[in-house]
């Protein structure tokens, strides 16, 4: 049975930093792409970033490249979200994901499994 395990939210000022783990289990993950979403109150969940399943090749939404690094470690099943330059509009539930394949693709449907969430909260 696949389990996602997110880890590291927080409430933080804005212009401050967080680092957010995913640990997984139940799979090979080196096979697939990981991917961080996140849910504001009220708005649909929306693609962050995505990493292949080789560590390789990442992709960002535009709001966050250039503040966000996404990075895994296929030793230890982990993905990793650090977030830099954070700001209130970041405020949302992080949700990691498992693709069911391997490629850079950005939309929920292309992801098999999620964990619960973390809640990320940035003050003014």
């Amino acid at each position: 049975q696949v389990q996602l395990v997110e880890s590291g939210g927080g409430l933080v000022q804005a212009g401050n930093s967080l680092r957010l783990s995913c640990a997984a289990s139940g799979r090979t993950f080196s096979r697939y792409a990981m991917g961080w979403f996140r849910q504001a109150p009220g708005k649909e969940r929306d693609f962050v970033a995505v990493i292949r399943g080789t560590g390789v090749a990442t992709y960002y939404a535009d709001s966050v490249k250039g503040r966000f690094t996404i990075s895994r470690d296929n030793a230890k099943n982990t993905v990793y979200l650090q977030m830099n330059s954070l700001k209130p509009e970041d405020t949302a539930v992080y949700y990691c994901a498992v693709q069911s394949g391997d490629s850079g693709r950005t939309n929920r449907n292309s992801y098999a499994y999620w964990g619960q969430g973390t809640q990320v909260t940035v003050s003014s």
